[in-house]
């Protein structure tokens, strides 16, 4: 059963798979010290640290706390989605991130607002309520991607699980979407940087996820998307229907539907540009928590100075600057 084969050495079980496959040779046998690494991860750590981990290796009879593990596996799933918090589509198939952002929410600073407003439908949707599909619109270097990446290492154990789709993937997006309705956890499509060309398929199969289909929405699953374009459809002068044009009667009607696309979102967050008060806020902030002891005035000037000869006030910048003090030593 099961137990006895976790107590089989690995270089048994590569034995027993030579043999069975007819290898020429036995696989690799990885140990916990192997040179190879943890293909797991950090995520090996939190399954070892969790109270099932201990019942199971004390336990003299896996048969005796077979409800203890169905209920786990009610909560927590099976499989990737029990392994992993983050995943990419990479493929056509998911892949689990062993090794996710470790960006946690109290590093994050200036816009507090949006991350008020991000947490209570991220709340809703692991609550069972229906939760909004979200664009974070603003800026670069505003920091959107870091607090939708911040919300799996706040809620991962709660059931949260973020999959990460590029826009060259959008297309997938039904195919991946389906499947996921089943599954216990709540799950965040996550697609950063988004913005669409005219008669982008993409922008078509984006469309089905937000609005739905015949087939109602998976309630686990929203979309949290961001951008620096208001409108995520480009738009061009040319696009605009003059009287003496004679080729759509209702053109007014197709540029209309390319800019209302946003509004399709049910959640709009807007992350404005940091002018210099907010800009010190988040180096103040950043600089409290890596303990820096740099005199705040000091601190102030060099960070303004550091702004002027890089990439302007944002919170990238920000934090770009306290990590070359951190470096500086």
């Amino acid at each position: 059963n099961l137990q006895s084969l976790y107590h089989c050495s690995s270089q048994q079980v590569s034995q027993w798979v030579q043999e069975l496959t007819i290898l020429p040779i036995p696989p690799v046998a990885l140990t916990h010290h192997s040179s190879l690494g943890n293909p797991y991860g950090s995520t090996h750590i939190r399954l070892r640290s969790h109270p099932l981990w201990t019942t199971l290796v004390q336990a003299e009879s896996w048969g005796k706390i077979v409800d203890q593990l169905a209920l786990y596996h009610q909560q927590d799933g099976v499989g990737l989605f029990s392994t992993y918090y983050a995943f990419r589509w990479d493929n056509h198939q998911l892949e689990g991130i062993a090794h996710p952002d470790p960006i946690q929410l109290n590093e994050l600073a200036g816009y507090d607002a949006q991350q008020a407003r991000l947490l209570q439908n991220t709340e809703a949707l692991l609550k069972g309520y229906p939760a909004l599909n979200t664009l974070l619109y603003g800026s670069r270097g505003t920091g959107k991607s870091s607090l939708v990446k911040a919300l799996i290492n706040r809620y991962g154990d709660r059931g949260l699980r973020l999959v990460e789709v590029g826009k060259a993937a959008l297309a997938d997006l039904p195919d991946i979407v389906e499947p996921l309705r089943i599954v216990p956890q709540k799950f965040i499509i996550f697609v950063d940087d988004l913005s669409f060309e005219e008669d982008d398929d993409a922008f078509k199969a984006l469309k089905v996820v937000l609005e739905g289909s015949v087939t109602a929405r998976p309630q686990n699953v929203v979309v949290y998307a961001t951008s620096n374009r208001k409108h995520l459809i480009r738009e061009f002068h040319g696009d605009r229907p003059r009287p003496k044009d004679a080729d759509e009667i209702h053109a007014w009607d197709t540029v209309q539907e390319k800019l209302s696309f946003s509004d399709r979102f049910g959640l709009t967050l807007t992350f404005e540009p940091a002018d210099q008060p907010k800009y010190l806020e988040i180096v103040r902030h950043l600089a409290a928590q890596t303990n820096l002891t740099l005199p705040l005035e000091e601190l102030d000037y060099q960070a303004l100075q550091w702004a002027t000869r890089t990439n302007g006030r944002s919170g990238r910048t920000a934090r770009q600057f306290i990590d070359q003090l951190i470096a500086l030593g």
